[in-house]
């Protein structure tokens, strides 16, 4: 099989080194707007070759699009106008609920398989691929009713390769869900690093102290705005949604401390160790 993945940075490097060594796919095109990051895929033989989208498409079975879900929604549209019977296209974008509205009624739709990887790192580009990034994290598969089923099977298949868990999902139920476990952290990290780096203009020695935990918090603020304002945008509802929680419970214990209710916020702390049940 050959593969054209759509974005050579960190999910579809990562996911070209992955199908390529688990022999998913024989050969990789690449596709990317930035010829820095194509060229830098071909030198770290991640990709085979890069082409132009209408090349790629029309030598590929599977189409992977590995970009910002800004770009998906553009390019999407004309994509699946190309596409061709039993050609597969899939997307791994963080958020799906607008993407699936894009390309409801397309009379391709069922070529269609809506995927999002739940793994990643901070960096981004071709040089933050990496080997084995999937093995033993998520991918859900959105409204896959609507999928063909040669399609999808196509994609099940390559999920197993990557040595990941399958979780069936509805857009609307993603959206939600990635807004609490995924888009809160990265929001909530970018606050933050913005918060330190004021208190470091006026103080001047605040990183001399940083050590594991900060650096563990605060590590996702390195994430690329590129990637991040596209997904807060389309799934900016849900984001509104936990943020308002967040920020409730961020006020609880403001007050907590300004009222010197020490027992009041032990019991708070005791009660969110009960996180450790879900995260082993």
């Amino acid at each position: 099989m050959i593969a054209t993945i759509i974005g050579t940075g960190l999910i579809g490097g990562s996911l070209a080194i992955t199908l390529k060594e688990k022999g998913v796919a024989e050969r990789i095109i690449g596709v990317d707007q930035n010829q820095e990051h194509l060229q830098r895929a071909l030198e770290l033989n991640i990709i085979d070759e890069g082409a132009s989208l209408e090349d790629a498409m029309k030598r590929s079975s599977l189409v992977i699009l590995a970009i910002p879900v800004d770009a998906v929604l553009q390019a999407l549209p004309a994509i699946m106008d190309r596409a061709r019977p039993g050609q597969v296209i899939m997307d791994v974008g963080s958020t799906k609920e607008k993407i699936l509205q894009l390309v409801a009624g397309h009379p391709n739709r069922g070529r269609f398989v809506a995927a999002h990887p739940m793994a990643g790192t901070e960096y981004s580009g071709p040089d933050a691929a990496v080997r084995n990034l999937f093995v033993n994290k998520t991918m859900v598969l959105c409204d896959v009713k609507n999928s063909d089923e040669d399609a999808l099977e196509v994609v099940e298949n390559m999920v197993d390769q990557l040595q990941m868990r399958t979780v069936y999902m509805n857009a609307e139920e993603h959206d939600l869900h990635t807004a609490y476990v995924s888009h809160i952290s990265h929001i909530t990290s970018f606050a933050l690093a913005l918060t330190v780096l004021k208190k470091e203009k006026e103080s001047g020695r605040i990183f001399e102290l940083a050590s594991g935990g900060f650096e563990s918090t605060v590590r996702l603020a390195k994430s690329s705005p590129d990637m991040w304002v596209p997904i807060f945008k389309h799934n900016r509802n849900n984001v509104l949604d936990v943020l308002d929680e967040h920020i409730s419970q961020l006020q609880q214990m403001k007050s907590l401390l300004e009222n010197e209710d020490y027992d009041t916020f032990y019991k708070l702390i005791q009660k969110s160790n009960k996180i450790r049940k879900i995260l082993k």
